[in-house]
């Protein structure tokens, strides 16, 4: 496998599994938050957006961590598997409540440079209803992508992730 796709929920633990995944095959990350966020959490024209990640995604190798529905389009045909690290919402709200206050005020590794770690009532709305709204339609996604013939991991818990890295 040289393109990996991972995708699920804020605090799912993409960020965590994208790391280990990347020492154990020594495949490039592409983190999309950092690429999407200029400083100050500023965010960019939708077209120059899609150039992005259509360029990002032509690259040969890579492990590309992050949701940006959207840009499916770009991502999964170029991914030789597609990853749903699919957890529950207390959990994934959990997390990313225990993030912002650690690393309140910071940039948090994985994140985008100069965009320090704030409370966000939006995101934490976004967070709280990930698997209510967005869940049901990437379901659908890797469903596509398996009857066209892509790998793809739904990973639902620890053992789940553990088992996944011992392929590699």
């Amino acid at each position: 496998m040289n393109r990996i796709l991972i995708i699920g929920c804020s605090g799912s633990g993409k960020t965590t599994l994208t790391s280990k995944l990347a020492v154990q095959t020594g495949l490039p990350v592409i983190h999309l938050d950092q690429e999407y966020f200029f400083p100050g959490w500023k965010e960019p024209k939708p077209d120059d957006w899609a150039k992005t990640v259509e360029e990002l995604a032509a690259r040969d190798r890579w492990i590309m961590d992050g949701n940006f529905s959207g840009t499916f389009k770009y991502r999964m045909p170029r991914a030789d598997a597609v990853v749903f690290v699919d957890r529950p919402t207390w959990l994934c709200l959990w997390r990313v409540l225990k993030r912002t206050l650690q690393h309140h005020g910071k940039v948090r590794p994985g994140s985008a440079p100069e965009c320090p770690e704030r409370f966000d009532a939006h995101f934490l709305h976004y967070v709280m209803r990930y698997n209510i709204t967005r869940r049901p339609g990437i379901l659908r996604v890797l469903e596509e992508q398996r009857k066209l013939g892509k790998e793809v991991f739904r990973l639902s818990s620890v053992g789940d992730v553990k088992a996944f890295l011992k392929r590699f």
